[in-house]
């Protein structure tokens, strides 16, 4: 990752979006991270990530509750599968 100072990153804006589409830009105000730049690319499959991460907490949460299961084979005939 690059790190650079927001106001530098304002004198250079193309050359940093075009470092961004190899690596993400981390942006610093005062000497502290204030932002990331990123591709689109980049950000779509990070986005994407964190859809999959929360499908996969979701599952979890639903198989560790308690209660009635219901068999499979009445699953697909609800859904019409069968």
């Amino acid at each position: 990752m690059a790190t650079i100072s927001v106001s530098e990153a304002r004198e250079k804006l193309s050359e940093v979006i075009d470092a961004s589409r190899s690596e993400a830009v981390i942006l610093e105000r005062y000497g502290r991270p204030a932002a990331v730049l990123v591709s689109p690319e980049r950000y779509q499959q990070l986005l994407e990530a964190v859809e999959e991460a929360e499908d996969i907490a979701a599952f979890d949460a639903a198989i560790a509750e308690e209660g009635d299961n219901i068999p499979w084979d009445q699953v697909k005939a609800d859904l019409g599968w069968s």
